[in-house]
């Protein structure tokens, strides 16, 4: 008989956390005979892989040649034999409860094939610092231009570690394409939501965190790990818009759920590659319609003197300096002037918590 849940954990040279990874989900608050635990190596040449190998045989370890995210997703999903798959990056680690709270909502909501929900962000120790949550419970399909406005702030609570999905949407979805080096979570998050649905809890289930060999959040600027976000964000935009609307979106949802991440690409390519300035321009006051409705005199002054400095640098001086001015936490003055009330309607409930 197959188990109810397969928990999907795709790891990297994370022999510093797989064993908290695989420790919350042993420990879960749920059956362990209705659950499966699976450990995809993306050929990591670390102590990772001796790590994983201590847990069997509670835990099955999958080792593969590297190949990226997108690559882990779809050599290990056909290898899950749970109804429900929930996906968890070896550097993070779960709640308690998080199998069980999930697992509710799916037997809640029959017609859904995808669950998402809140997350605490927690520092390289695993001590929390701040909790992240929609303000309410949301449903989602990717139907209506609603729902791709708030897609576009959910997308954060259906990223790997909040995501968990339904096999039967999984087998509607893969497989994802391979250049997908990171983010590949997200592009399998829209696809299942098109497919499938989603519902997004208002509730932090997971922990992510942050450190320095992160793949995705860099605080500093890094050439090398920007280029490949480059490339993925590159592969994104090329590949998703075409698999969207052979699962049904509306050119107008599928339009407005791509904007951010077209805009994201280009100040990559600007800030590596550079181009001209009138396209920094562009890009920049693009940004600014797509992410505020309203500002205060001040601010569209302090505005219109950035889009001026990006009329005259070249790209790649003007995002140095952007990430300059942004590093020596300048942002701040900003509040001098007043900040901008945001356009999407979503508002996430983000809070600093004691540890």
């Amino acid at each position: 008989m197959n188990p109810r849940v397969t928990t999907l954990i795709d790891t990297y040279q994370h022999e510093r956390f797989i064993a908290h990874a695989i420790e919350s989900v042993l420990t879960q608050d749920f059956p362990a005979s209705e659950m499966e635990v699976l450990v995809v190596d993306d050929g990591s040449t670390d102590a990772t892989g001796a790590i994983a190998r201590k847990f069997a045989p509670r835990v099955r370890y999958l080792r593969k040649p590297n190949g990226g995210q997108a690559s882990v997703f779809n050599f290990g999903v056909p290898e899950c034999r749970g109804e429900i798959v929930a996906f968890l990056d070896g550097d993070d680690f779960w709640l308690k409860d998080k199998l069980r709270v999930v697992l509710d909502a799916f037997d809640k909501h029959p017609d859904l094939g995808v669950v998402g929900h809140g997350l605490y962000e927690v520092d390289e120790a695993g001590s929390r610092c701040f909790a992240n949550v929609p303000d309410r419970v949301y449903r989602n399909s990717l139907r209506t231009l609603d729902d791709a406005i708030a897609f576009r702030e959910l997308r954060s609570f259906l990223g790997t570690s909040r995501l968990a999905i339904r096999r039967s949407v999984l087998e509607q979805v893969l497989t994802l394409p391979d250049d997908m080096i990171i983010e590949a979570d997200e592009f399998l998050a829209a696809l299942a939501v098109a497919r499938g649905g989603a519902v997004v809890l208002d509730q932090p289930l997971t922990c992510y965190r942050l450190h320095s060999a992160n793949l995705y959040q860099f605080a500093a600027r890094d050439p090398d790990r920007q280029a490949r976000k480059y490339r993925s964000l590159a592969c994104l935009v090329r590949e998703l818009p075409a698999r969207l609307a052979s699962a049904g979106t509306p050119p107008d949802v599928l339009a407005a759920v791509m904007a951010p991440v077209l805009l994201e690409a280009e100040r990559l390519r600007l800030s590596l590659e550079g181009g001209a300035p009138w396209e920094t321009f562009r890009v920049e006051r693009a940004a600014h319609h797509l992410a505020y409705k309203d500002a205060s005199l001040g601010y569209r002054f302090f505005h219109a003197l950035v889009l001026a400095v990006g009329l005259v640098l070249p790209p790649r001086t003007f995002y140095r300096a952007r990430q300059w001015y942004s590093d020596r936490g300048f942002v701040r003055l900003r509040q001098l002037i007043g900040e901008p009330t945001p356009a999407d309607s979503l508002v996430e409930r983000k809070a600093e918590v004691s540890t």
